[in-house]
């Protein structure tokens, strides 16, 4: 298994607080993480999709009581989300016999706002940790496998299939049971197949502005239903809406956020797309690659970033804006495929509206080089590490 830079995030956590909530799509890796860190000390693993560890829980305090000294993996806790206020408790009586920190780590599929309205009881006790699939850092050593990365998706299993015919089965198979199972658990109703056109038509319209009425029609359902199968999507971590820009520049900005299928295996799953010769003549190819940059660039980013979008009326435009914390301030993303990135009169009036502290276009080559002044032209991966050191 490829080494994961969220460990030694989870691991400190542990040294720091009571309980420790790890959050990421299924499949991503959560539970063999958890389970790696589990081997360097004493712990107790309950799956609860598994009706006989549920049971186990059907008097928590009683049962949990006798684990003091363990550390207790609560895998897919979003099915149990009463069992929050149950070890509020646990912890506490914890802490009053000297035991502080490293008591529970909690698994969930559901994003950090969805999870953290559940364990509203666990404020000041527990520390949430989010887990994506595979970054570029983690797995591109090499231009190919940054190919591959963005062919296949950062899912473990996808990627790390023997071919791409296999890896493409995987990702079906994983938005079936998505489909058919997982989505159930998180939210009202929705019949399987009407969120798996709405899913192919959001893949099919990747990165661009979201049109709720458009969508609703091609769907024959209700504007108001799809912003609902979205906000599911979105609460899953499988999708993404990149909200607009709103800094007083007294311009008239755009004020739909743009829509991404956030792994990019999954975007070329629904699309249909195999391999990266089908990839590179697809319609799709641009604003896939630049949901791939993104979606990288955020999972290396800084706790407290800001992502936006920048988009006049007249036209100006920045792919990606991020409001750094600290003394980082304002940088301005635009996202070329390419070893030539040619840069539209819209980003200069943009960044001219914005006024970024930074300015960068990343295109597909390997050096980083000035563009014109102020303007860098570098790689995915040499933004990454940037962001990566602050």
């Amino acid at each position: 298994m490829i080494p994961r830079k969220v460990s030694q995030e989870i691991v400190e956590a542990l040294d720091r607080q009571a309980a420790v909530a790890i959050i990421g799509p299924r499949q991503v890796g959560k539970t063999t993480l958890a389970l790696e860190i589990a081997q360097d000390r004493k712990s107790l693993y309950l799956d609860l999709e598994s009706l006989s560890d549920r049971n186990k829980l059907s008097d928590p305090e009683l049962f949990l009581k006798n684990y003091e000294d363990t550390l207790v993996i609560l895998d897919e806790i979003h099915r149990v989300p009463d069992l929050f206020q149950s070890l509020r408790g646990l912890i506490d009586q914890g802490r009053r016999r000297g035991k502080k920190t490293g008591r529970f780590l909690i698994l969930g599929s559901a994003s950090i706002d969805l999870l953290r309205q559940s364990g509203e009881s666990l404020a000041g006790r527990i520390e949430y940790v989010d887990m994506g699939p595979f970054n570029a850092i983690e797995v591109a050593s090499e231009e190919k496998e940054l190919t591959k990365l963005w062919l296949r998706g950062g899912f473990p299993d996808s990627f790390l299939a023997k071919n791409d015919v296999d890896s493409l089965k995987l990702r079906k198979s994983f938005i079936r049971t998505y489909l058919e199972r997982d989505v159930a658990q998180f939210g009202p109703r929705i019949p399987a197949e009407s969120l798996e056109r709405l899913w192919i038509m959001l893949a099919h319209n990747q990165g661009t502005l979201l049109n709720a009425s458009k969508m609703a029609s091609g769907l024959m359902i209700s504007a108001p239903t799809v912003t609902t199968y979205i906000d599911l999507l979105s609460d899953l971590l499988l999708v993404r809406r990149l909200s607009p820009f709103h800094g007083n520049v007294g311009k008239r900005l755009v004020k739909s956020p743009k829509v991404y299928v956030r792994d990019s295996g999954l975007l070329h799953a629904l699309l249909g797309v195999r391999d990266f010769n089908e990839l590179s003549g697809h319609p799709v190819v641009g604003n896939s690659w630049e949901g791939f940059v993104i979606e990288n660039l955020l999972a290396i980013s800084p706790e407290g970033t800001i992502a936006s979008f920048y988009r006049t009326a007249a036209g100006a435009e920045i792919d990606l804006v991020l409001e750094l914390p600290g003394r980082d301030g304002l940088w301005a993303i635009e996202i070329k495929r390419g070893v030539a990135p040619k840069i539209e009169r819209g980003f200069h009036l943009a960044c001219d509206d914005i006024k970024p502290n930074r300015k960068f276009v990343i295109y597909s080559g390997n050096s980083d080089y000035l563009l014109s002044p102020g303007l860098e032209a570098v790689s995915l991966k040499s933004l990454m590490d940037k962001l990566a050191g602050l």
